[in-house]
């Protein structure tokens, strides 16, 4: 069973910003485009905030694209467009900001000793070592963004101790604060509310480090869009290729103008939902919750729980995207109705894909539930006798499709056709 794409009916009721940029697009690459440009964009709204379980919240997200080599995951990267302006203008004002200090302390020579400040960025490598990465995060004032299409890269800094900041990533999730402490460096860093996004795309080895980590709570932590669909080869010199890049660009301008906007406010906007959202929102996902509960793994409620918080920070995203030419003038941003129902099917459908990735990727010991499930199979069966064997059980019948796909990736059986199946 394949992986559900994101419904067209949320692409229809997006905020006009975000259709333009996935309307050229089709398929798994669309879907791609839109919860990347959600990611990027979950960076650059500096000074609204809600309050979600007591705390201060903003914005930011984690997004993971998992898929195989030549999948059409790489169009992430058109996303990157919307924040490059913002990257570029903190960076040259940090360099020239620099250039201005060092050159005073060589006038001034009582003041050789003083300490300049340290280059600002907005898109942070994650080639970098803990150190660094508390000192950039130290400096930017409204927050960093890691975007690597190759995800080794991350993967392989998780693996190298200078370089392990499982922690800081986990922590800035939800803006805890954090520290770091070296004498031989003499190193000290103290950050209040860390705000960090992530955008990362790679193939399911390229993540191990990541997807190990369902334990220790950083898997759960990000958005998860998984599918093992190889892309067919396309006209590469299309016309329309050629265009994909102007809605991009033409975002750009504006999310940048809106970035400064909201830079330069002295009060954080607060973003709320409307006592029917709040209710709504409870509901829903105490009926999840149960559903979880009584027909997957309980170890997978942190996924759910942050699910919520996800879905909170999406509504916050394309509500001020909606609002983007009035907002600036208001102290209070409630949710747009459209926007939380909106949120809330995507959330679902991420919620979906982050289960099939929880249970399928990473582990290789079948629970209690799938033993028995195959052991009331006979060697060669079909999806029928399956979902007969999981009424029995009282599974649902989607349950037991994404099973049937859990049970080829683990090589326990083998499709022969469509609907048919033979035990390893």
């Amino acid at each position: 069973m394949q992986r559900r794409l994101i419904s067209e009916q949320i692409y229809n009721n997006l905020p006009e910003e975000l259709k333009s940029l996935t309307e050229s697009f089709e398929g798994r690459e669309k879907d791609i485009v839109l919860l990347s440009s959600i990611g990027v964009l979950s960076n650059c709204l500096p000074n609204i905030k809600g309050y979600y379980d007591g705390d201060d919240i903003f914005a930011n997200l984690y997004a993971l694209i998992i898929a195989p080599p030549a999948s059409g995951k790489g169009v992430m990267n058109f996303s990157r467009i919307l924040i490059e302006p913002i990257h570029k203008k903190i960076l040259e004002d940090s360099k020239a900001e620099l250039l201005e200090c060092e050159n005073e302390k060589k006038k001034n020579k009582e003041n050789k000793n003083g300490i300049c400040p340290n280059i600002k960025i907005k898109i942070l490598p994650a080639n970098v070592s803990t150190a660094e990465m508390y000192s950039f995060l130290s400096s930017s004032e409204h927050g960093l963004l890691i975007m690597e299409s190759e995800a080794d890269t991350l993967s392989n800094m998780l693996n190298n101790d200078w370089s392990n900041y499982s922690d800081v990533l986990r922590k800035a999730f939800h803006h805890e604060p954090i520290s770091i402490s070296r004498k031989i460096e003499k190193i000290f860093e103290e950050i209040n509310q860390p705000k960090l996004s992530m955008v990362i795309s790679g193939t399911p080895n390229q993540l191990q480090p990541l997807i190990k980590s369902k334990d220790n709570g950083l898997f759960s932590r990000f958005i998860i869009y998984s599918f093992d669909e190889i892309a067919e080869f396309k006209n590469v010199f299309a016309v329309k290729s050629k265009d994909n890049r102007i809605p991009f660009e033409n975002l750009s301008a504006v999310v940048f103008d809106l970035y400064g906007q909201l830079a330069k406010l002295e009060r954080s906007i607060e973003f709320q939902f409307t006592e029917n959202q709040i209710n709504r929102f409870t509901k829903k996902f105490k009926f999840i919750r149960e559903d979880v509960i009584n027909n997957h793994s309980e170890s997978f409620l942190s996924n759910l729980n942050r699910h919520g918080l996800i879905m909170f920070r999406i509504c916050m995203i394309l509500t001020a995207l909606r609002n983007k030419d009035k907002i600036t003038f208001q102290e209070v941003l409630v949710c747009n109705n459209r926007d939380f129902l909106n949120a809330f099917s995507l959330t679902a459908t991420l919620l979906r894909h982050s289960q099939f990735t929880f249970d399928t990727i990473g582990t290789g010991v079948l629970s209690g539930q799938d033993e028995e499930i195959l052991d009331n199979l006979k060697d060669l069966f079909t999806r029928q006798d399956a979902i007969a064997v999981g009424e029995k059980m009282g599974i649902p019948k989607r349950t037991i499709d994404d099973k049937l796909v859990q049970f080829q990736t683990k090589k326990l059986t083998k499709k022969i056709k469509k609907g048919e199946f033979k035990k390893l």
